[in-house]
């Protein structure tokens, strides 16, 4: 398994693997947080996503559709989509020096500085991861100590992108102690308690 040589996205890219093989058999055709999109079509995008990384980064290929537009109909077994796509990432940003000020990234403004670019790559990976875990009724892989970790690239490019890539933000209920994570995904326009309807 290729690694990224930064640990946060590592982590987002092991967390995004746990909750991949953590889908049942019968889950893929299950709803999810993101309500257009059923949990393969949510891997196709996630796994897209990061193919969208990766191509910016090296000039290599990108994602064979829009992984904003997932069909919902896999070719192969999952991780024939997921592995491959991670690998080319973390070959990607394996490249990427710390300090860089400016990293190319697929979504506006475009160039960033490395440590936001690595940010926003692993926010991708790990909130994804999040969304499959919940529609599969499994454990989400969000902890708190990685949401805090995220947040800062959360912070500096999820507000031009809203109504595109992030729905508007969530109030939290007021008077309950809400971690990081909930913090998170309500910021990201996520219900943090989210539960997959019954099946």
């Amino acid at each position: 398994m290729t690694t990224t040589k930064w640990e946060l996205l590592d982590q987002a890219y092991a967390t995004l693997r746990e909750a991949v093989a953590g889908v049942p058999v019968d889950g893929w055709g299950r709803a999810t947080p993101c309500a257009r999109w059923n949990v393969t079509q949510l891997l196709q995008h996630a796994a897209g996503d990061q193919l969208a990384y990766a191509a910016r980064l090296t000039g290599g290929p990108g994602p064979t559709e829009d992984p904003f537009v997932p069909s919902g109909t896999l070719a192969g077994p999952p991780v024939d989509l997921l592995e491959p796509a991670l690998a080319a990432a973390a070959e990607a940003f394996a490249g990427v020096a710390p300090g860089d000020p400016e990293v190319a990234v697929p979504l506006p403004p475009f160039s960033v500085p490395a440590e936001t670019a690595v940010g926003a790559a692993a926010l991708d990976a790990a909130v994804h991861a999040w969304d499959i875990a919940v529609a599969t009724g499994r454990p989400p892989g969000l902890t708190d100590a990685l949401a805090a970790a995220l947040r800062p690239a959360a912070d500096a490019l999820v507000e031009p992108l809203r109504g595109f890539a992030y729905g508007p933000a969530l109030p939290l209920a007021p008077g309950a102690d809400h971690g990081a994570a909930a913090r998170l995904l309500a910021f990201l326009g996520r219900d943090p308690g989210w539960a997959a309807p019954a099946v």
